[in-house]
Parts: C-alpha cells; sequence; structure tokens
C-alpha cells in the first residue's frame, strides 16, 4: 500500500494511542500527589508509584494481546476504554478507604507504600496498558505495513506519554487539583468509549451514572459532600481546615489546631511544617525554632539591623517572628512554591503588605545569583544569620546540603554569622545527620548539633546543626535567652559517633542519597503516623463515651510513640475521673508526671496535669499533697508565661489555678492579666468579677462590670447587659451594707 493511501488508516489508531498513554501519564503524575496526602512524598512513594504502574502497563500489554486475538478491535476499544473510565472512580474511592485502613499501617514502611499504591493504581493502569496491541492489531488488520504500523503506535504511544507528563506536571495538577484530574480522565475515556460504539446502550447508562457520581465527589454542596463523604468518593469534610489547594509542588493546609488561644497548624502534603498562634507571633511553638531564636537574640545582642535569609518558608511562623522582634531588620523568604506564601497569606496570619521579602524560587539558584552579583564588580549582601527550613524526613532537596551549596552559603554569610539547618534523624541511626555534619564541616571550622533533653536514640527528633566561621558557645547563647529551654548539646564524642555513623561521608553535588540515608527514620515515621491514628481514635470513642475503647487506644498510641505520654495519660486520667474510678485518675496522672520527669524537658502541657492531679487529689481528702500538686501547676503556668507573656489561656489558667488554691489575690491579678489581653471576651469580665467579690473588692468589680456593659451594648447583647446591670447592683446594694 502507498505512502499516501496508508497515512488516513494510522490516524485513528495513532489518536488512539496517543490518548490512552498520555492518560496513563497524567495518572501517573496524579497518583505521587494522590497518595502523599497519606504517605508524604518521598523515595518510597516515588519508587512504588513508578513500579506499580509499568507492571500494569506490562500486565495490561500481555492481556491486551490475548484480547485482540480474540474479539472485534472497536468493540473491544469501547470496552477497555469503558472500564478504565470506571477504574477512575475506583482510584478515587479506594484512595480515600485504603488510607485509613489501620491494619496496613502496622506493616512495614516499604510494604505498606507498596501496598497502597498497588491497590489503587495496578488495575486502571492494567486496564490502560491493554489498548496499545488492540490498537495495533487494529492497524495491521487494515493491511498496512508491520514495520511502519508498529513503529507509529510505538512513536505516538510514546509521544502520549510525554504530552501526558508535561501537561500534567506543568498545568492541569495547579489549575484543577488531583481528584479533578483522575474525574476529568475518566470522564475523557468514557468518550472515547463511545466513540468506538456508539450504538452500545450500555454506555450512556453509565454517563448518568458517571455524572451522578461526579456529582456527589466534587459538587460544593451539603448534601453532596455528605452523600459523597459516605460513599468515600471524596475525603471527610474536615471542620479544622481552613484553607487548602493544589500548587505546583504539594498539597497545602492550614487548620484549626485549638479555638482558644487560636492556634493552627501550616500542612504540606501529610506533614506538618509549622504552627502559630493567631496574634501571637512571639508564641513560637516549634522547639527548633527556639533554637534558632537562642542564638539570634545571644549573637544578634545591640544589632537592631540585623540582615536574615530563611530558605523555606512553611507557615511563615519563624520570619514572622523575626519581623516582630528586629522590625528594623532585612527578613528574606526564599521559598519556590508561591503556593506556600498564598496560603500562609490566606490562613497563617502573614500580612499582604508585610515587609518579609519572599523569593519565589529555589534557594540555590538564589544564592547563586547573590554571587552573580560579585562576579560582575558589584557589591554582594552578607547575611548575619542564614536558616534552613526546608528539609524533613520525607522530601530533602539534597542540592541544599552539600558541600558545593555549603561553600556558596560561607561566602554570603557574615564573618560573624551563622549558619543553621533544621532536620530530622534518629541519634541510633543518624546516617543523614551524621553525613551533614561531615559535610558543614569541610566549609565551616565550628559545627554545633543540639536537639531536645531526654528524647529516645531510637526516636525520630529535630536536630538544628549550628555552623560558623567563628567560634561561638550555643549553650550560653541560648541559656541566656530562655533558662528553662532544656536541650542536648552533643559533645565532640558524641559528634564523633554521629559521623562515624554516616561513614564519614561527604555530601556533594555528584553523590547525596539523603533518601537512603533517611531509610530508618521514614520507617520509624509510619509508627508515630499509626499513633497519631490511634490517638484520634481514642478521641473519637472518647467523645461517644466508649471508655474502654478510648483508654486502649490511647494505650496502644503511647506504646508506639512514649513522646505523646504526657497528653495520652492525662486523657486517660480524665476518663477515669468522669468514670468515678478516681484511683485509677490518679494513677495515669502521676504516669504522666513519672515520664516528664524522667526526660527533666520542659513541656507546657504538664502545667494542666498538675493541676488536673491537684483537683483529683482534693476531691479524694488529700488535701496537703493536693496543694503541693497545684503549686507545681502554677511554678509551671508562670514559666510558660515567661516564655510567652501573651498567652490569654494560661494567664486565665493560672487565675483559676490560684483560685482553687486559695490565693484570690493572686487569681485576680491573673485574670486582670488575661482581661487586658482579651478585652472583648465575657468569660475574663466573669471570672475576674467573681475573685474581687470574694475579696471584697466591690468599686473594683463594679468597675470591672460597667467595663463589661460596655462591651455587651456593643454587642448588642441587651439580655446580657440586663443580668450584668442587676449584678452590678446587688454588689453595690452589699457595698452599702458593709459601709453601714
Amino acid at each position: 500500500m502507498s505512502k499516501s493511501k496508508s497515512s488516513p488508516l494510522i490516524i485513528v489508531p495513532s489518536a488512539t494511542v496517543f490518548f490512552s498513554s498520555a492518560c496513563i501519564m497524567v495518572l501517573e503524575i496524579v497518583a505521587g500527589r494522590l497518595i502523599a496526602r497519606h504517605l508524604g512524598s518521598s523515595l518510597y512513594t516515588w519508587t512504588s508509584v513508578i513500579g506499580v504502574v509499568l507492571a500494569g502497563i506490562a500486565i495490561g500489554n500481555y492481556l491486551g494481546g490475548r484480547i485482540a486475538d480474540r474479539f472485534a478491535a472497536r468493540k473491544a476499544l469501547a470496552v477497555l476504554f469503558a472500564l478504565a473510565s470506571a477504574s477512575c472512580v475506583v482510584i478515587v474511592v479506594l484512595n480515600n478507604v485504603v488510607g485509613e485502613w489501620i491494619w496496613l499501617w502496622r506493616l512495614s514502611w516499604p510494604v505498606r507504600v507498596f501496598l497502597h499504591v498497588s491497590l489503587v493504581f495496578l488495575a486502571p493502569s492494567a486496564l490502560l496498558g491493554t489498548i496499545s496491541p488492540v490498537v495495533a492489531k487494529m492497524a495491521l488488520d487494515r493491511g498496512l505495513a508491520t514495520g511502519r504500523t508498529v513503529g507509529n503506535i510505538y512513536a505516538w504511544g510514546a509521544v502520549g506519554s510525554i504530552a501526558g507528563t508535561f501537561l500534567a506536571g506543568f498545568f492541569l495538577i495547579a489549575a484543577f487539583g488531583t481528584v479533578a484530574i483522575v474525574w476529568t480522565v475518566g470522564g475523557a475515556m468514557l468518550v472515547m468509549a463511545i466513540l468506538y460504539w456508539a450504538k452500545f446502550w450500555m454506555f450512556y447508562v453509565w454517563a448518568i451514572a458517571f455524572l451522578a457520581l461526579v456529582t456527589l465527589g466534587v459538587a460544593p454542596v451539603a448534601w453532596a459532600e455528605r452523600a459523597g463523604s459516605a460513599a468515600a468518593l471524596r475525603s471527610e469534610p474536615d471542620s479544622s481546615t481552613l484553607y487548602e489547594a493544589e500548587t505546583q509542588y504539594c498539597y497545602v493546609a492550614v487548620q484549626r489546631i485549638s479555638e482558644r488561644p487560636d492556634t493552627r497548624a501550616f500542612v504540606q502534603d501529610k506533614l506538618r511544617h509549622s504552627e502559630i498562634t493567631i496574634g501571637n507571633v512571639p508564641d513560637l511553638q516549634y522547639f527548633y525554632t527556639k533554637i534558632y531564636a537562642g542564638i539570634t537574640h545571644g549573637l544578634g545582642r545591640g544589632k537592631d539591623n540585623l540582615s536574615m535569609m530563611v530558605i523555606g518558608g512553611g507557615g511563615y511562623a519563624y520570619p514572622q517572628y523575626l519581623k516582630a522582634t528586629w522590625p528594623d531588620s532585612d527578613v528574606e523568604v526564599v521559598e519556590i512554591d508561591p503556593g506556600v506564601t498564598e496560603a500562609a497569606m490566606a490562613a497563617f496570619g502573614l500580612p499582604r503588605d508585610t515587609s518579609i521579602k519572599t523569593i519565589s524560587m529555589d534557594a540555590r539558584n538564589y544564592v547563586d545569583q547573590l554571587l552573580q552579583q560579585e562576579r560582575t564588580g558589584g557589591e554582594m549582601k552578607r547575611y548575619d544569620f542564614i536558616y534552613e527550613d526546608a528539609i524533613n524526613d520525607y522530601s530533602v532537596p539534597f542540592q541544599l546540603v552539600t558541600r558545593e551549596f555549603n561553600d556558596k552559603i560561607a561566602r554570603i554569610l557574615a564573618d560573624d554569622g551563622v549558619y543553621m539547618v533544621n532536620l530530622i534523624d534518629m541519634y541510633k541511626h543518624a546516617q543523614f545527620l551524621g553525613a551533614v555534619v561531615n559535610t558543614l564541616r569541610e566549609t565551616f571550622p565550628h559545627v554545633h548539633v543540639i536537639t531536645a533533653f531526654g528524647n529516645l536514640p531510637t526516636l525520630r527528633d529535630t536536630f538544628v546543626v549550628a555552623a560558623a566561621k567563628h567560634e561561638f558557645d550555643p549553650q550560653a547563647t541560648i541559656s541566656e535567652y530562655n533558662k528553662h529551654l532544656k536541650l542536648w548539646y552533643l559533645s565532640e564524642s558524641e559528634i564523633e559517633f554521629l559521623r562515624e555513623k554516616a561513614g564519614n561521608v561527604v555530601l556533594t553535588d555528584d553523590y547525596a542519597p539523603v533518601e537512603n540515608m533517611l531509610a530508618p527514620v521514614v520507617r520509624q515515621s509510619a509508627k508515630e503516623i499509626l499513633a497519631r491514628k490511634y490517638l484520634q481514635q481514642a478521641k473519637d470513642f472518647q467523645a461517644e463515651s466508649q471508655w474502654e475503647k478510648s483508654i486502649a487506644k490511647y494505650e496502644a498510641a503511647v506504646q508506639l510513640n512514649p513522646t505523646m505520654a504526657i497528653k495520652t495519660y492525662n486523657e486517660i486520667g480524665m476518663i477515669q475521673v468522669a468514670r468515678g474510678n478516681l484511683e485509677k485518675g490518679e494513677e495515669a496522672f502521676r504516669g504522666a508526671i513519672a515520664y516528664h520527669e524522667s526526660r527533666e524537658a520542659k513541656e507546657s502541657a504538664i502545667a494542666s496535669v498538675y493541676l488536673n492531679l491537684g483537683v483529683l487529689l482534693r476531691r479524694m481528702g488529700k488535701e496537703p499533697e493536693a496543694m503541693q500538686q497545684l503549686g507545681k501547676a502554677v511554678e509551671w503556668f508562670r514559666i510558660d508565661l515567661e516564655e510567652n507573656p501573651g498567652s490569654t489561656v494560661v494567664w486565665s489558667r493560672l487565675g483559676n489555678t490560684l483560685a482553687t488554691m486559695g490565693d484570690l489575690k493572686g487569681a485576680s491579678a491573673s485574670f486582670e492579666k488575661a482581661l487586658a489581653l482579651e478585652p472583648a471576651n465575657p468569660i475574663h469580665y466573669d471570672v475576674l468579677v467573681a475573685a474581687l467579690e470574694f475579696q471584697g473588692r466591690y468599686d473594683e468589680a463594679i468597675g470591672v462590670l460597667r467595663k463589661q456593659i460596655e462591651l455587651m451594648k456593643q454587642q448588642g447583647d441587651q439580655e446580657a447587659v440586663v443580668r450584668i446591670t442587676r449584678h452590678m447592683e446587688s454588689i453595690e446594694y452589699r457595698k452599702s451594707q458593709q459601709q453601714e
């Protein structure tokens, strides 16, 4: 057959294989993003995605050859496209369901990741893989030349794969989000099925069903959200999620952790990257940021105009702290993902008119840009402090931890400046941490390692590696900033242990196997994820008053992750007290305290445990010991306030504790602090007035009530105005009686 006659005959097969191959690659790219919400983004996830999709294609190619020999090509293709369309619905459902299967989380991490990806994506990949052999058979049946036909099919399949990859990666995910893409691919394949067999009525039935499922899966109306969640066509609605979006780099969300204070978490894929208390920027939530702050305060003393660079924005919690603390300083954030910056502005307290400068590019490129200024004869900017906060245990930008990058950092760092790197590892394994230390020592003569005191060496931990050209004492520096911050400053012998664990490896641009070094950490992380799932189940059972199940889940959580001991034992104690098991409640509270004392570390939650134990002991008639525990609660609340004097919640709890101890003067002073910080909260007025009344300080109580009446008038709460006015009249009457 001549080339001119064969060209029209090959168009339909070529277009078909182009389309199916593009769909495969779109789903493969989307697969990595879909499972990231459950499993993160790591070497394990992408290896599993690529391997499973290739396995599915191989199985599909084999089965497609058998199908091509037994059935008419056009009808076979129609059915295969329709089944592939249905498999897209299965992808959405299974990804939501499998992610919550607790039994999978009990398996080893590589197996858990592989099984999740296989269950969700193997069948759709296989179905799409059947299409190419059937298309090739259809083309050959038209009498086309064998070699040229097979070559065309392979070529257009490859072109389709390329097009699907670029389309998904560069446009679709950022424009529509991953789930919407899966629904779109499913709809497109259904259209292909109808084009190949337009007279088959079952396809139209499926089209109606598909549209109904899409409505339940994506429609932004309440009834569809409820029904879709029940059918696992969409994730369960989370009232704590204030903002979420798909960016070109990750899934980003802002979630509310507590109402009072308004504390929020910044989530990228499945990981919390930072937390912040809205309106209280100085209250740093993560301990590594307190190490950053301690070194900055100590070495930046007397300097108002510092130059600081933060690599990795996260939720901009720490950059906001820097700007609030040193308002005249130059704070730059190098954040590659503009979507992260937008999320921080939308729901994480970052003002849109902030003077923090954001550079939306890779940090390596930005540093190169700064160095280029020097090479072209300009004056290169130097930084007093550079903080690297772009590393987690699932995703490490290796180009930011190599010797070559460190050399560049040293050139833009002031001679008396400090470069600080935050990373996650386990001291027992410490291959990555040791390699980072080895690498930094190739560039900087002084390298220190700091972490939380008392953490178990077999658990994941956050480490700060501080490097400088000059000698400095991090312990003395940080102690001046916060004497209550209990940290472990690794000695030279302990640092040498880390270097040996890494085999004295130095990370370079040519050799940086960071994912392999972090493999033990990722496996350990799976246990901690399971612990958090148990913790959530425990809370759900607790809310439903299923006490035994709740306690069992709390205990399972703390066995997997001992660092949850204070929180879990406190909750178990509250449950036992609610059930009337006072002795068991006391045992649980003491378990939380014992864990706290064994670690000798500062835990802000421990103050509430001491308070709960003190109240319980008083209820049990153990007054002397109750007062002792309440005194401990006061001590720890005051420690919290030394670090965070702007916390209305802590001031309020301190006031309640002092009132319980009978120190009404101290209680009223604490309530006054809370009221000054949060003057629109009626609760602060009520408790302050009560404390003043008990002390006979009627004039002060009346003054507070008058302010509360004005507040209620402003809020339009007339009933409250009447109630408070009557209360004030009652106090005025008692005052007049006292004077008589």
